[in-house]
């Protein structure tokens, strides 16, 4: 029995031209620098993960910087001198951001000299967060009740390794997600960078203007709330093995700024990240599954007594603010190139004589 016309595929039909299939190479050169790539990325991330088993995860400033600039070096191999241009400018911001970040940290435990005229030093809050979360919490501290029912000392529960686990991603995640952005699409890296960037400068301009004594210190210098052990954030590392991290996490206790609590970078830095791959998400109860981690943070920061529960939730409404106000700019941008683009292609209507 004959096929008819219509069960032919449009390659078996008479006189039917063929489209071109030369390989994808003849329109676009191919790459020889990208198995070099893969291979130095997948050699990096190897090396990467010896060191945070045996060395400990790398989480001051320099180590970081170092870190993520020998994965761009990696990720970069065989690009255009125009390429190596831009990501060099990036670098620049990306150390005078975090420059700025450290600088300011000092001036909350400092002040600062206004032109040499007077000097500017806010005083230190100490009972306001603290009542805030009494009101929250019907009179109990919640840093307090959380130790109390959970933490054992010498102990190390499921939920400890988890906490502590959450916790620590706050020196790896954002910056990990930074990198990663920066070879993938640089578009994708500028919108990330400009929300991250100004929480980092919200949460900075807050130490300077309310320097916070975050609980641990309420109850151990002031004696304001029950007993408060810590630190014990590295307790589920120590558990798991990672013995190098634990010595390189009291050595930048020693560096960091003690009253930057209020707002809790550690939560916002957990929310920023699964804010802005949100709208790639299409299962609801993927998006829901994604948002549980912040959540987890902030339950982590109190139960370890690093933040207040106020901390934490100004954290996330500056981060919504962030993403509100870029997101407003961004949508008008792209509504002035549609109306330009529309401009041109559609030629206006002729003007009746």
């Amino acid at each position: 029995m004959s096929a008819s016309i219509d069960d032919l595929s449009p390659t078996q039909l008479p006189g039917t031209r063929l489209p071109d299939r030369s390989p994808l190479r003849a329109t676009v050169p191919y790459d020889v620098f990208r198995p070099v790539r893969i291979t130095l990325m997948s050699a990096y991330l190897a090396v990467y993960l010896w060191w945070l088993r045996f060395e400990g995860l790398p989480i001051d400033r320099i180590s970081v910087a170092i870190s993520v600039g020998l994965f761009l070096l990696c990720a970069f191999v065989g690009r255009s001198w125009r390429t190596w241009g831009v990501l060099l400018l990036d670098s620049l911001f990306y150390c005078l951001m975090w420059l700025s970040y450290e600088k300011t940290r000092g001036v909350a435990d400092e002040g600062i000299d206004v032109f040499g005229l007077f000097h500017l030093k806010f005083p230190l809050q100490v009972e306001s967060m603290r009542n805030i979360d009494r009101a929250l919490f019907f009179g109990h501290d919640p840093n307090v009740v959380l130790q109390e029912h959970f933490f054992r000392k010498g102990v190390v529960r499921w939920y400890d390794v988890i906490a502590s686990t959450t916790y620590m991603t706050h020196f790896v995640f954002p910056i990990v997600v930074m990198a990663v952005l920066w070879v993938v699409s640089h578009r994708q890296w500028a919108r990330f960078m400009r929300r991250f960037a100004t929480l980092l400068g919200m949460g900075c301009l807050l130490f300077v203007v309310l320097p916070t004594a975050p609980p641990w210190m309420v109850s151990k210098t002031y004696h304001l709330i029950g007993p408060i052990q810590r630190p014990i954030t590295h307790y589920g590392f120590y558990h798991l093995g990672f013995h190098g991290f634990t010595n390189d996490y009291k050595v930048q206790l020693s560096n960091g700024n003690a009253v930057a609590a209020m707002p809790s970078l550690h939560a916002s830095f957990a929310l920023v990240v699964p804010l802005f791959f949100l709208p790639w998400i299409r299962p609801r109860w993927v998006k829901a599954l994604v948002l549980t981690f912040p959540v987890i943070m902030l339950a982590s920061l109190v139960y370890f007594g690093e933040h207040w529960v106020i901390d934490g939730l100004a954290g996330w409404v500056i981060t919504l603010l962030t993403f509100w106000f870029w997101g407003r700019i961004e949508q008008r941008q792209r509504t002035i190139r549609a109306d330009r683009a529309r401009a041109i292609l559609v030629p206006p209507e002729p003007v009746p004589a």
